[in-house]
C-alpha cells in the first residue's frame, strides 16, 4: 500500500486526506477536475498548500509535483485519459472522493450527477479492475437513507429510497461497486459520510456560509424552521478513519446470507460504512456555537424544508470502530472554532 490515488485531491476532503497521507508516508498521486462548482482559487490554494503551483498545472498532461505527491487535472469522465492514468501509475490503493456534490443542486443540474458520479465512477471501477488495484475506497453518503427514520441510521438497513439524484447516484456507486466486487474479485470500500466540517470547507455548506453571512451582517437560511438535526463530523476524523481503512482490505463474509442479506457486507471482497460523529446536533445549536466563536449575532430567515433534504441525520458507527478501533470524536464546538479560525485568517479578516 506505498501508492495511493486521491481523487478530488483540490477539493475539501481530498486536501485533507492527501496531506494526511503524506504526513504518513504514502506515495500520494492527486487527480482533480478543478472545475468551478465553486471557487476554483480555493481548490488551487489547497494544492499549494500540497506544494503544486497553480502555475505549473498543464490540463490532462503528464503529472506535475514532488516524488511523494504528483497532481493531474483531469474529469473522471475522460474515459481515456482515467485508463491511461492508471496503466501508467499502477495504485496500491485508490480513493475516490471526487465526485459532483450537493443535495439542492441536483435538483437544477441533474446531469451533471450522472456525468461525474456515474460515468466517472465507472472509469474509476474499470481502472482499478484491469490494472489490479488491492483497495477501493470511495465516498457515499448519509443521504442515501433517504426516507428511513429509524435511528441511528444503520448500514444494516435498506436503502432504497434516496430523495434526490445526488443520494441516488450514491446508491448507484454502492451497487455498481458490489458488482465488481463480486465479478472481478476487486475489493471495495464504500463510506457513507456524515455532514462534513471544518476548515477548507466548501463555500456551498452549511458552516462556510453561516460564518460568511454573519460576519457581513447578512441573513442566513435555516431550513425546516431549525428543526434539522445533523451528525457533523470533523474533517479530521474522516481521514483518520479513511487512513487506518487503507490496510483493512475487505475480505468476502463467510457468514452471509442470501435468505436474510446484509446490505453492508457480501461473498464478495465488499464492505460499507457509516463515518459520523454518533452525535446529532440541532441546527439552532450549531449556528448559536458560531454566534459564541464570533461574537456576533445571526440574522435568520427561516424556511421550509428544502426539496430533497431529509430532517434528521444519526450515524451508527458500530462496525468501523470494530474494524480500526476508531470513531470520529471532535466535539462541535471545537470543530466550529478550528474553521472560523481558518476563515478569519484564509480571508485576512
Amino acid at each position: 500500500m506505498k501508492k495511493v490515488l486521491v481523487t478530488g485531491a483540490g477539493g475539501f476532503i481530498g486536501f485533507h486526506l492527501s496531506r494526511k497521507l503524506l504526513a504518513n508516508g504514502y506515495d500520494v498521486v492527486g487527480m482533480d477536475s478543478l472545475n468551478e462548482y465553486y471557487d476554483p482559487n480555493l481548490k488551487y490554494d489547497r494544492l499549494q498548500a500540497l506544494g503544486i503551483s497553480k502555475n505549473n498545472i498543464s490540463y490532462n498532461q503528464k503529472a506535475v509535483g514532488s516524488s511523494s505527491f504528483a497532481f493531474y487535472q483531469l474529469s473522471l469522465e475522460d474515459t481515456d485519459k482515467v485508463a491511461e492514468v492508471f496503466k501508467n501509475e499502477l495504485f496500491d490503493c485508490v480513493v475516490n472522493l471526487a465526485a459532483q456534490a450537493g443535495v439542492r443542486y441536483s435538483l437544477i443540474n441533474p446531469h451533471a450527477y450522472v456525468e461525474s458520479n456515474i460515468i466517472g465512477f465507472l472509469n474509476i471501477l474499470e481502472g482499478c479492475r484491469h490494472n489490479q488495484t488491492c483497495h477501493l475506497i470511495y465516498a457515499s453518503s448519509s443521504s442515501v437513507y433517504g426516507l428511513n427514520t429509524k435511528m441511528p441510521f444503520s448500514v444494516n438497513d435498506n436503502v432504497d429510497h434516496p430523495i434526490s439524484l445526488y443520494a441516488a447516484s450514491k446508491k448507484a456507486n454502492e451497487l455498481m461497486a458490489h458488482t465488481y466486487s463480486y465479478l472481478y474479485a476487486v475489493p471495495t470500500t464504500g463510506l457513507r459520510f456524515f455532514t462534513v466540517y471544518g476548515p477548507w470547507g466548501r463555500p456551498d455548506m452549511a458552516l462556510f456560509m453561516f460564518t460568511k453571512n454573519i460576519l457581513e451582517g447578512k441573513p442566513i437560511d435555516v431550513f425546516n424552521n431549525g428543526n434539522m438535526l445533523r451528525d457533523f463530523t470533523y474533517v479530521d476524523d474522516i481521514v483518520e478513519s479513511i487512513s487506518r481503512l487503507i490496510p483493512k482490505i475487505p475480505q468476502p463474509d463467510k457468514n452471509f446470507s442470501g435468505h436474510e442479506p446484509n446490505p453492508s457486507t457480501s461473498p464478495a471482497p465488499y464492505r460499507i460504512y457509516n463515518i459520523g460523529n454518533n452525535s446529532p446536533v440541532n441546527l439552532m445549536g450549531f449556528i448559536h456555537e458560531i454566534e459564541n466563536v464570533l461574537d456576533k449575532k445571526a440574522v435568520l430567515n427561516f424556511m421550509p424544508l428544502q426539496p430533497g433534504d431529509v430532517p434528521e441525520t444519526y450515524a451508527d458507527v458500530t462496525s468501523l470502530f470494530d474494524t480500526i478501533d476508531f470513531k470520529p470524536q471532535t466535539e462541535v464546538k471545537d470543530g466550529i472554532r478550528n474553521f472560523v479560525e481558518w476563515y478569519l485568517d484564509y480571508y485576512k479578516i
